[in-house]
């Protein structure tokens, strides 16, 4: 991923699934759709860990769920519409339920993807209709392109940080 033509600053609000206090010293923004292969990795992969930090308080997880014109993740898309905003622990949970299955309703058609939302994963559809929208204003003005895109600090990555890596950025005085 090039990072270079990147500007972090328009990515940095509150738009997302807010998980954490506001206090915390670290804020992490994560431009991510769900039917990502790499999306998935890079959840699944830091979803312990990051759950530690929130918890103790020392990161704010901002989660943006990017809805993009690639035909291979626009079932993401529908997804996404099935994110509760509202209660951001139930969203988390919903998120992590939905890569769970992503096997199972990434190759569906779009009015599958609902159906299996609604049925399988008992999800509502919500008015997520605005929010998407500034979300994906961001990721234009920011040069953001891929997902996963994730902002810490003046850091900029992927899902191919190390462990360590991450650490040491989570880390930084």
């Amino acid at each position: 991923m090039d990072i270079s033509t990147i500007n972090a600053l328009p990515a940095k609000t509150m738009n997302g699934l807010v998980i954490g206090e506001d206090s915390a010293p670290i804020k992490m923004y994560e431009f991510m759709n769900v039917r990502c292969p790499f999306c998935k990795q890079w959840f699944e992969e830091y979803y312990d860990l990051l759950t530690e930090y929130v918890n103790e308080g020392k990161v704010q997880r901002i989660i943006k769920l990017f809805d993009k014109e690639k035909e291979s993740l626009l079932p993401g898309n529908v997804m996404h519409e099935h994110i509760n905003y509202e209660l951001p622990l139930k969203g988390l949970m919903d998120i992590r339920q939905i890569y769970a299955t992503q096997n199972d309703w990434g190759k569906l058609s779009l009015d599958g993807v609902r159906q299996f939302a609604e049925d399988n994963l008992e999800l509502s559809k919500m008015d997520n209709t605005t929010i998407a929208q500034q979300v994906i204003a961001e990721a234009e003005a920011s040069n953001i392109k891929f997902v996963p895109t994730v902002i810490v600090n003046d850091h900029i990555f992927d899902e191919n940080i190390s462990r360590e890596e991450l650490l040491d950025i989570l880390n930084e005085k």
